[in-house]
């Protein structure tokens, strides 16, 4: 499916929408709904459509939740199941046969309730192609796709449940109704492989290199921070079409003379982790850049989002010729399969890929820096505020010295950090930032900060120890309006594909608000 197609299909989705949705209910039917909460909706429901979660959510005590406005200001959404959708749940249930055997377990009926409800009100005309922006109450992240069928479209939250009566306003959020029970994902994307039979070979190779502990850590797992990971998959079907119909075979094909396969120079080694990128990151995440992303092997692996299609190593192979009249077409690139893409697990997000995917020498592209490979960051950023960092070994890849170091997270377009975010230090100080791994070849590089003031710090920047650029004078540029301001460094070769530390000194002490380091292929 072609992302111009599912664009189409939003649209679609609002014009068909109340005439061909899988199900049809009645309109709710309420004079002035503004005036009423999500949990009024619900209780007021002419025909009880909605009782059975309303129980749930008693017992899991959100109801005085979802009477209330948001303390973030900013709303809740509810997918809500009605009684038909919560009987299908329990029948198709290995732990429940009642409904009063969920509301006997007050645990799950909190989970449950939780899971249902996003902390920010989301109407349908902003839903992404991918995870929603905030998590729910129960500190998940839902996904939403958008699905095209002969004669209806429709939304359909974490490929589960339908979406058949969107945009209910309340007084503090929206309401969706949904004609499935969402299941709160408690499985690892190791499990996933585990539970599909269709994937076997992928999880075979899985398997034999030793990247089970990579793809069955939990993000939820209190007892240890993990980075998320994403897994790009073909599928046994695709396997098969290249002729390749086992491990075995698989093995032959990448590395038929090294049978070391966790050792991380093994060619089969390398072929797994180049399916393993770094991050949770969902389809839209891809969209409208052509980037690099790090990979659990010796290269990254190059995904062009600017195209009709979403295109993995674009132009490095040709898979396939398409001659129409006097019109040729070469497939160079490797798809996704939009529809089923986009699956949550608690490693991070699966997608489906349609070629066999093996390594290609990477490109260089234009790199971003923002501190978001940091797990504490990226907690912080769910609320707007300022955070001092007292634990010097809270972060993995940032050091500092001299002064107090904060996380300034702001409200979205504060027209000030790039994503509204930066680090803060203030006085005489060192910090340091080890970067992830950057193609080889030669970048110019620029920083980004706080330029309009005169209190900011004049800095010396260094990259793997190794002074770039003058002194930097942070306290001119930008403007009132827009006082960040990005400076070009100088140029830098790297020689080899691996990961590299930034460090900044002031030089003559003040304010440094840093917003990120910037690397842009040189021509």
């Amino acid at each position: 499916m072609k992302k111009s197609i599912l664009i189409f299909g939003v649209l679609t989705v609002l014009l068909w929408h109340h005439s061909c949705k899988p199900e049809e209910f009645v309109e709710p039917g309420f004079e002035d709904m503004i005036q009423m909460s999500i949990y009024d909706y619900i209780v007021d429901s002419t025909d009880n459509r909605c009782s059975s979660f309303l129980q749930i959510l008693e017992m899991g005590g959100i109801d005085k939740t979802i009477s209330a406005y948001n303390p973030d200001g900013e709303g809740y959404t509810l997918f809500l199941p009605d009684n038909d959708a919560i009987d299908r749940f329990i029948d198709q249930s290995n732990q429940f046969n009642s409904l009063n055997e969920i509301l006997n377990d007050k645990a799950f009926s909190r989970i449950f309730s939780r899971y249902h409800v996003i902390n920010k009100g989301i109407e349908t005309n902003e839903f992404p192609f991918g995870a929603f922006p905030e998590p729910t109450l129960s500190k998940d992240f839902l996904t939403v796709t958008f699905v095209l069928e002969e004669d209806t479209a429709y939304y359909k939250i974490n490929n589960q449940a339908p979406v058949v009566l969107e945009d209910i306003e309340a007084s503090n959020g929206w309401i969706h109704q949904i004609s499935e029970a969402l299941i709160p994902v408690t499985f690892t994307t190791y499990n996933w492989l585990e539970m599909n039979p269709g994937y076997s070979i992928f999880k075979e190779a899985v398997d034999i290199t030793g990247f089970k502990e990579v793809l069955d850590r939990s993000m939820k797992d209190e007892t240890k921070k993990v980075q998320p990971v994403t897994l790009l998959l073909e599928p046994d079907q695709i396997y098969n079409q290249g002729k390749i119909s086992s491990l075995n075979d698989l093995i032959a094909k990448v590395s038929p003379n090294n049978t070391n396969y966790t050792d991380p120079v093994n060619p089969l080694y390398n072929y797994v982790g180049y399916h393993v990128l770094s991050g949770n990151l969902y389809l839209d995440d891809f969209e409208g850049i052509i980037t690099n992303y790090s990979t659990f092997s010796d290269i990254p692996l190059n995904i062009n989002g600017k195209g009709i299609d979403l295109a993995i190593n674009k132009a490095k192979q040709v898979f396939d010729t398409i001659v129409t009249g006097t019109d040729t077409t070469f497939i160079d690139y490797i798809g996704f399969d939009y529809d089923n893409s986009n699956v949550i697990t608690q490693s991070g997000a699966i997608h489906f890929i349609d070629r066999i995917m093996t390594q290609k020498p990477p490109s260089r592209s234009d790199k971003y820096y923002q501190f978001h490979e940091e797990l504490l960051l990226n907690e912080y950023k769910e609320e707007v505020g300022e955070y001092l960092i007292e634990d010097t070994t809270a972060l993995q890849r940032i050091n500092w010295e001299g002064a107090d170091l904060f996380f300034v997270q702001l409200a979205e377009e504060s027209g000030t950090g790039w994503s509204d975010d930066y680090l803060q230090i203030d006085g005489d100080f060192k910090i340091s930032y080890t970067i992830p791994k950057i193609v080889q070849g030669k970048y110019t590089v620029y920083l980004r900060a706080e330029a309009y003031n005169a209190e900011n710090a004049l800095v010396e920047v260094f990259i793997d120890g190794k002074k770039i650029g003058g002194l930097i004078d942070f306290t001119y540029g930008g403007s009132g309006n827009y006082p960040f301001a990005q400076k070009e460094l100088g140029t830098i070769d790297f020689i080899v594909y691996s990961e590299h530390t930034i460090r900044i000194e002031s030089l003559i002490p003040g304010r440094f608000l840093w917003d990120y380091i910037h690397f842009e292929p040189y021509n």
